[in-house]
C-alpha cells in the first residue's frame, strides 16, 4: 500500500511541476485534465506525507525510550504516533478504493411521475424543486431541457442538466423509485395516499466518447406547447430527435432558439447512449453496485417520504431522518454522505474478502 501511495505522491508532484510550465497553457483542455487529476490525487498524497511524518514521530519516540529520564514521555509519544498511523492507514485504504470514472461529470437527471396519477406528478415536481435547491446550495447550474406538466402543475416528465464540480459523484445514488405518503391537495376526505415518482441520474457524456452518425438521427421540429412565453405556438423552435438504431427519443422546447434546443437535446441523447454502452460493458459492475446501495434502477424503490410523520427513510441503508421539510428544501448532504459511506464500506469489505 505504501508503495502505491508513494507513486501517487510522486505523480502529484509531477503534475504540479507541469502546471508551473507556461508552455502547457497553450492547450486549455490539457490544463483542465492536469488540474482535475492533481485535485483527485492531492488528498491521497497528503495522507501519504502525514503517514511518513507519523513514522518519523514514532522513530523519534522510540529513541527516547533508551533514556531513563525521557522513557515515560517516549512511551506516550510512541503510543500517540502508533494511534495516528492506525487512523491514517484506514483513511489510506479508503483513498485507494477504485474511483468511479464518472464522478467528475455533469448530470442529466430525468424525473417522471409514477404510481398515483396526478399526485405522482405533483411529487415529481416536489423532487425537482428539492434537487434544484440542492444544486443551488452547491453552486451548480441547473438547466431544464424539457418539461411536460400536468394541469395542476405536476411533472409528468422532465429532463434537467446539472452542471458543476462533483455533481455526479453526489447525485449518482438518487436513481430509483421515490415513494411518498401524504394527503394530496385534491383529497377532500383527508386520507393519506401512497404515490411515487422515478428519478434517473445519468453522467453527461462528452462529444468524443459517443460517436453519433447523423444518418442515424431523425430530427423533427414542432411548435412549443405549454404555459407562458409569447413565443409559444408561434415558431417551430421545439426539437424532437429520434435515434433510429435504438429508438431513443429526446425532446427539447425550453429555448426560443431551435439551435439551442437541438444542442440541449443532443446532450441528453449522448448521455443516454453513453449509459447504454456502459451497461453493456459493465454488467458485472452493475451487479456489484446493486449489492451495495442499490443499482439506481428505476424499478427499485429506494426512499420513502412520509409527510404525516415528517420522516424520510432510505431503504438501501436503513437510514431514517425526521427532517422531511429540510430535506425537501434541498438539505440532502446527510443522506448522501451516508450513502457514500455505505458504498465505501462495502467496497472495503469486498476488497478484504477477495
Amino acid at each position: 500500500m505504501l508503495e502505491k501511495l508513494k507513486e501517487i505522491a510522486l505523480r502529484c508532484e509531477d503534475l504540479q511541476a507541469q502546471l508551473g510550465d507556461p508552455s502547457v497553457y497553450a492547450d486549455p483542455e490539457h490544463v483542465r485534465r492536469i488540474e482535475r487529476e492533481r485535485k483527485e490525487l492531492e488528498p491521497v498524497a497528503e495522507l501519504y506525507q502525514a503517514y511518513r511524518q507519523a513514522e518519523a514521530d514514532l522513530a523519534a519516540a522510540e529513541e527516547m525510550l533508551s533514556d531513563p529520564e525521557l522513557k515515560e514521555l517516549g512511551q506516550e509519544e510512541a503510543a500517540a504516533a502508533r494511534a495516528e498511523m492506525g487512523r491514517l492507514e484506514e483513511q489510506m485504504k479508503r483513498a485507494l478504493l477504485p474511483k468511479d470514472p464518472n464522478d467528475h461529470r455533469n448530470v442529466v437527471m430525468e424525473l417522471r411521475g409514477g404510481v398515483g396519477g396526478e399526485e405522482g406528478a405533483l411529487f415529481a415536481g416536489t423532487l425537482l424543486r428539492m434537487y434544484t435547491m440542492y444544486a443551488a446550495a452547491h453552486g451548480w447550474r441547473t438547466d431544464i431541457v424539457a418539461m411536460n406538466e400536468t394541469e395542476l402543475g405536476g411533472v409528468k416528465e422532465c429532463s434537467v442538466l446539472i452542471e458543476g464540480e462533483g455533481a455526479f459523484s453526489r447525485l449518482k445514488f438518487e436513481s430509483g423509485v421515490h415513494r411518498v405518503h401524504r394527503v394530496p391537495d385534491t383529497e377532500s376526505g383527508g386520507r393519506i395516499h401512497t404515490s411515487a415518482a422515478t428519478v434517473a441520474v445519468l453522467p453527461e457524456a462528452e462529444d468524443v466518447e459517443v460517436a453519433i452518425d447523423p444518418k442515424d438521427l431523425q430530427i423533427d421540429t414542432y411548435r412549443a406547447s405549454g404555459a407562458g412565453g409569447q413565443h409559444v405556438n408561434k415558431t417551430e423552435s421545439a426539437i424532437r430527435i429520434t435515434h433510429l438504431p435504438t429508438g431513443l427519443v429526446v425532446e427539447c422546447q425550453d429555448e426560443r432558439s431551435q439551435y439551442k434546443n437541438k444542442d440541449k437535446a443532443m446532450k441528453v441523447l449522448r448521455s443516454r447512449l453513453y449509459e447504454l454502452e456502459q451497461e453493456r460493458r459493465s454488467a458485472a459492475e452493475a451487479r456489484e453496485r446493486r449489492s451495495q446501495v442499490g443499482s439506481g434502477d428505476r424499478s427499485e424503490r429506494i426512499r420513502t417520504y412520509n409527510f404525516p410523520q415528517g420522516r424520510v427513510t432510505d431503504h438501501r441503508i436503513g437510514l431514517t431522518l425526521y427532517k422531511l421539510d429540510a430535506i425537501l428544501d434541498g438539505e440532502l448532504d446527510e443522506l448522501i454522505d451516508a450513502l457514500l459511506a455505505a458504498d465505501q464500506a462495502e467496497k472495503l469489505k469486498n476488497g478484504q474478502e477477495a
